[in-house]
């Protein structure tokens, strides 16, 4: 089968820094991957050059068997690739709604919003995708009024306007409270299922990589520590010592 992501023998370095060694990586239609590894350790390099925002120095990647390495982020988006970010990226004076409508708009490649957003097929699009993530009551409420998990929520449910193969998720339970993040996480999760989507999360959480990861990929030094099932990727030695920090 095709893998949705390919990225084959990707290389980065910054004024001799590496921040990328020889990283290569499949992603199927359907995976629900973690990227785990401290600060520094490659993750944001690696989704980086994914989405277009770096250019590898060498290596390929290939998006459902089309190679898009070195195009910008706005191409490689209109591929089928979509990000949430650490920071949710909403405009916070509007609705919820008209959140939705902008990155449904955009997604498009619509120039001039609104009008063209409001098209019907567009708000039934909207709505649909609110009501999988449990955010049609929130619907015409401001973004600025609205608590950091529901903020997190929209950021993704935003993401999936763009119907993407590929779904990139940064740390989407950074910044929501220790009484939110499971919750946040299980909305996120019953939302896309049944979707094909691929999805990335990078995320410091462990229990959330072990709860909700059907795969995780352990990032030190700039290359891939450890690739497999959570239980047998957080049990490595390697990993206990360089990523989780627990004693092997």
């Amino acid at each position: 089968m095709k893998a949705t992501l390919s990225a084959r023998r990707l290389h980065k370095h910054f004024d001799g820094v590496v921040a990328a060694e020889d990283v290569s990586l499949e992603v199927a239609a359907g995976e629900r991957v973690g990227l785990i590894g401290s600060n520094g350790a490659g993750k944001t390099t690696f989704v980086n050059m994914i989405t277009g925002y770096l250019k590898p120095d060498s290596g390929s990647i290939e998006l459902e068997g089309a190679d898009i390495t070195g195009l910008g982020p706005r191409q490689i988006m209109h591929r089928g690739v979509a990000r949430s970010f650490q920071v949710p990226q909403l405009y916070p004076e509007l609705s919820v709604m008209d959140n939705m409508l902008a990155a449904a708009a955009c997604a498009a490649g619509s120039l001039s919003f609104w009008r063209p957003a409001h098209h019907p097929d567009r708000l039934a699009q909207a709505h649909a995708i609110l009501e999988r993530f449990a955010l049609e009551a929130h619907a015409q409420r401001r973004v600025a009024e609205l608590p950091g998990g529901v903020r997190k929520l929209l950021d993704i449910a935003m993401a999936l306007t763009r119907r993407p193969s590929l779904l990139l998720l940064d740390e989407p339970t950074s910044g929501v409270s220790v009484d939110e993040k499971f919750p946040v996480m299980d909305t996120v999760m019953a939302a896309l299922e049944g979707e094909q989507a691929a999805v990335l999360f990078v995320e410091h959480d462990m229990e959330i990589v072990q709860r909700y990861a059907s795969r995780v990929v352990a990032f030190y030094s700039g290359r891939i520590l450890a690739d497999g099932a959570p239980g047998s990727v957080l049990a490595d030695a390697n990993v206990r010592r360089h990523v989780t920090g627990a004693e092997a």
